[in-house]
């Protein structure tokens, strides 16, 4: 909690863009949110393209590997965004699995030509497929795409039922990534 650039509170995010950026496979991270569960709270580990080929948000893709809010303990999210499928819309494509967010978990897609797969600690919850003659508006994931780790203070979901404010204070919260493996196809 601290007064930066107009906002009340400051966030990490790490990106891998150009220096590691994806088309296809089987990307893992081993995280725990213990420390990262108050009001307000909005972990995420996902993905972006690099060259937004198709034009901007939604229309070339986001792929959310693991997302959680923290007015929901324990609720995690695997979800994809085109420009067909999205929540402005009301037709995004997502699941979502109950997890102890006190231990460390890990959080996996495998994603190919035809289908992306979440999978939480080995249990796949939610799997997004390619339809036959899908266009960009339905299937933008042919092009490379980027991790991004980051736990943000607020926003449209994460602050949609407000901010423990206290909760905040002293160290803060916490997003705890051990490590994030990415296997090639």
């Amino acid at each position: 909690k601290e007064d930066f650039g107009g906002s009340q509170y400051t966030s990490a995010r790490l990106t891998s863009k150009f220096k590691g950026d994806w088309k296809y496979g089987r990307i893992q991270s081993r995280v725990k949110l213990a420390n990262g569960l108050a009001k307000g709270t909005w972990a995420a580990v996902w993905m972006l393209p690099t060259y937004w080929r198709y034009g901007g948000w939604p229309e070339s893709g986001e792929i959310d590997i693991m997302e959680h809010v923290g007015y929901d303990p324990g609720r995690i999210h695997g979800t994809v965004h085109t420009e067909a499928f999205n929540h402005i819309k009301a037709t995004q494509d997502g699941g979502d699995i109950m997890a102890n967010s006190n231990e460390w978990h890990i959080h996996e897609i495998r994603w190919d030509e035809d289908k992306i797969e979440f999978i939480l600690d080995d249990f796949r919850f939610h799997t997004f497929y390619r339809r036959p003659q899908a266009s960009f508006q339905e299937w933008p994931f042919d092009e490379e795409f980027h991790i991004i780790l980051n736990m943000a203070v607020g926003g449209t979901w994460g602050g949609s039922q407000g901010i423990d404010v206290p909760a905040f204070e002293g160290d803060g919260q916490v997003m705890e990534v051990d490590w994030v493996r990415v296997y090639s196809q």
